[in-house]
C-alpha cells in the first residue's frame, strides 16, 4: 500500500538527502534571472570580506575607504554598463538583489553608492550621445558619484539657494551649502542640485577634488554612521557647462529607483540581523528557570521569535524583487519612444514602490526589536552592536516619510490619483 503521509517522506528525505550548508545558501530563494548566482560569485567573495571588519569600523568610526576600493576593483560600480564598456549588463533586479547582498555585509557602503546607481541610470537612458558616452567611459574607468542635492538648513520648499552664476570674467561657476551628501567624501564626482542660470531646477556634476568643493564627515545622525552624509560646500566652483543638467533630462523612475535602494539596504540588515540572532540562540548556555527547555536553542518560544525574523527578512526581499521587476519594465519604455508606455511603467514603479515602502519597514523594524526577546539583556552589550540593526533601519526609514507614502496609495486606490514623481523639501513661508 502506497504511503501518503507527506510528513513522513519530507523527514527522510531531510535527513537522508539534506544538510543546513547545503541549502543555507538559497534559503531567500532563488535569484531574479536564471544567471544571477554566476554574476553573484564575481562579488560575494568581497562581500565577505567587507563583512568581516564591519562591526569594528561602525564601533570605531573607519571610514570604509578601502571597502569602496575593493568594489571599484572588481567591477561592482560598473555592473549595469554594457559589457562593451566593461560591465556586465546587469537588470535592475539583479542589481537590486546584489544591493540586498552587500547591505547583508555593510549597510553603508550600498548607501554610499546610492546615487552612483542612480547616476548611471541617467546615463543609461540619455539621449544625449555625447553625454552618454563620455559618462559611460568614466564609469567604465572606475569612477564614482555621490550626492549633494538636500540643502538641510532654512532654504526655501520652492528653490534651491545653491546656485549657478556667470564671474566676472563670464565663467560659470557654483556657489552654495549642502547636507544629507551621501557617498561624496568617497566619490570622484558630486552631482550637485542647482538653481540655475535661467532660475530654474537642475544639476551639475563637478569633480569631488576641484578647486572650492569641501566636504566634512559630520553626518550626526545615530544610524548609517560611515555614510558620510554630512555637509558639502561649493565655494564658487568653476562649472564645465557640458556637466550642467536640466531635471527634464534625468531618469524618470528616479523616486521609485532611489527609495527601493533604501528598501534593499533594509532588507540586507533584516538578512544580516537573522544570522546574528540564529547564532547567538545556536551557542546561547544562559537560560531562565521558568524557559520550555533547558537549552535555549531548543525552547519553541525562542524559536518562534527567530523564525519570525527570518520571515519578516525573507518577505522583504521577496518585494523588493517585485519593485525591481516593475523598474526594469521603466526603464526598457524609456527606449520605445511611446510617451504614454513610459508614463504608464513610471506611474506603476512608483506605486509599486510607495505601496512596499511601509511593509518592508514595519516588517524590518519590528524584527530588529523583537530579535532581543530570544536573547535577554545581554544582548545589550555595546560590543555586540545588536542595536546597530534598529538604528540603521530607523535611519533609512526616516528618509522618505512612510506616512506619506501611505496617503499617496490609498488616495490612488480610492480616487484614481497619480503619485508626484519628483518632490522637495525645504521651509516653507511663514504664516
Amino acid at each position: 500500500m502506497t504511503n501518503l503521509n507527506f510528513e513522513h517522506h519530507l523527514g527522510s528525505l531531510t535527513h537522508a538527502a539534506l544538510s543546513q550548508a547545503s541549502i543555507t545558501s538559497r534559503v531567500w530563494g532563488e535569484g531574479p534571472t536564471e544567471r544571477y548566482d554566476e554574476l553573484a560569485k564575481n562579488f560575494r567573495p568581497t562581500f565577505a570580506r567587507i563583512k568581516e571588519g564591519a562591526l569594528i569600523r561602525e564601533q570605531q568610526h573607519i571610514l570604509p575607504y578601502e571597502q569602496l576600493q575593493w568594489l571599484k576593483d572588481i567591477g561592482f560600480t560598473r555592473l549595469r554598463l554594457p559589457k562593451a564598456h566593461g560591465g556586465f549588463d546587469a537588470t535592475i533586479p539583479e542589481l537590486f538583489a546584489l544591493l540586498i547582498e552587500l547591505a547583508e555585509a555593510d549597510s553603508n557602503l550600498p548607501q554610499a553608492l546610492r546615487v552612483h546607481f542612480g547616476f548611471t541610470e541617467d546615463v543609461l537612458v540619455s539621449k544625449d550621445k555625447s553625454f552618454q558616452q563620455r559618462w559611460l567611459s568614466r564609469i567604465a574607468n572606475g569612477e564614482t558619484i555621490g550626492s549633494a542635492w538636500s540643502e538641510g538648513g532654512k532654504e526655501s520648499i520652492d528653490q534651491f539657494e545653491t546656485h549657478l552664476y556667470r564671474d566676472s570674467d563670464g565663467k560659470i561657476r557654483v556657489k552654495g551649502k549642502k547636507y544629507y551628501t551621501t557617498g561624496s567624501l568617497y566619490a570622484d564626482w558630486v552631482d550637485v542640485g542647482v538653481t540655475d542660470l535661467k532660475g530654474e531646477s537642475g544639476s551639475v556634476v563637478v569633480r569631488r577634488e576641484d578647486e572650492g568643493v569641501e566636504i566634512v564627515d559630520d553626518w550626526n545622525g545615530f544610524g548609517q554612521q560611515l555614510t558620510a552624509s554630512g555637509t558639502a560646500y561649493f565655494h564658487d566652483v568653476l562649472v564645465d557647462e557640458n556637466e550642467i543638467l536640466p531635471d527634464d533630462d534625468r531618469f524618470k523612475y528616479s523616486a521609485a529607483y532611489y527609495q527601493l535602494v533604501q528598501l534593499a539596504i533594509i532588507t540586507g540588515l533584516g538578512r544580516a540581523a537573522t544570522y546574528d540572532v540564529s547564532q547567538a540562540v545556536a551557542k546561547r548556555t544562559r537560560n531562565y528557570t521558568h524557559a520550555n527547555a533547558q537549552f535555549v536553542k531548543q525552547d519553541p518560544q525562542i524559536l518562534q521569535v527567530v523564525g519570525q525574523i527570518r520571515g519578516a527578512a525573507y518577505s522583504a526581499g521577496a518585494i523588493v524583487e517585485k519593485v525591481a521587476q516593475s523598474l526594469q519594465r521603466a526603464y526598457l519604455a524609456a527606449f520605445q519612444n511611446n510617451e504614454q508606455l513610459e508614463e504608464e511603467q513610471n506611474a506603476l514603479a512608483e506605486l509599486e514602490s510607495a505601496q512596499s515602502q511601509t511593509v518592508i519597514t514595519d516588517l524590518i523594524l519590528n524584527a530588529s526589536t523583537i530579535l532581543f526577546d530570544a536573547l535577554g539583556a545581554s544582548a545589550t552589550d555595546k560590543d555586540l552592536g545588536l542595536d546597530r540593526y534598529w538604528r540603521n533601519v530607523r535611519t533609512l526609514s526616516s528618509h522618505n516619510p512612510r506616512v506619506f507614502k501611505n496617503r499617496i496609495i490609498g488616495d490612488f486606490s480610492v480616487n484614481g490619483t497619480l503619485p508626484p514623481y519628483q518632490w522637495r523639501i525645504g521651509n516653507v513661508a511663514k504664516q
